[in-house]
């Protein structure tokens, strides 16, 4: 999943290889019923969307690298026919698309990208990202 931007050097914890690497923030929310049906690529594709709206303000303007493990959120961004919700995406990231660059690090490479993936918080009113579900 995408989470980490190259950038300028960090204190990075060990798990980075580089030093240039690191984290600019943590963050995560739970899946809603719909977005539990969507493919592997579907989803790298939504957290891409996803982050770039929640560090919207700190990204316009800047050049930076959306690193993934997932080679099929570039062919996502090119897609000729895209159906309704890929085509939303594609516009909600439309501004990013001549700063953004984006790298390809195979998993086995790319040891460090669901390391705090597994801690999201509970749906609840007490959440500051809290999203009411329909039911």
């Amino acid at each position: 999943m995408w989470r980490w931007i190259r950038g300028s050097p960090t204190s990075s914890p060990n798990y980075f290889e580089k030093p240039s690497e690191g984290p600019v923030c943590y963050f995560a929310r739970q899946i809603k019923p719909t977005e539990a049906t969507y493919s592997a690529s579907q989803m790298e594709f939504l957290c891409l969307v996803w982050a770039l709206e929640k560090l919207c303000y700190y990204l316009d303007g800047s050049v930076f690298e959306a690193i993934t493990d997932c080679d099929a959120v570039k062919s996502l961004l090119n897609i000729k026919t895209p159906k309704r919700q890929m085509l939303r995406w594609q516009i909600d990231i439309q501004e990013y698309r001549g700063n953004m660059t984006m790298v390809h690090q195979a998993g086995i490479i790319h040891k460090n990208a669901d390391r705090h993936s597994r801690w999201a918080l509970a749906n609840t009113p007490d959440n500051p990202d809290y999203v009411p579900l329909e039911e």
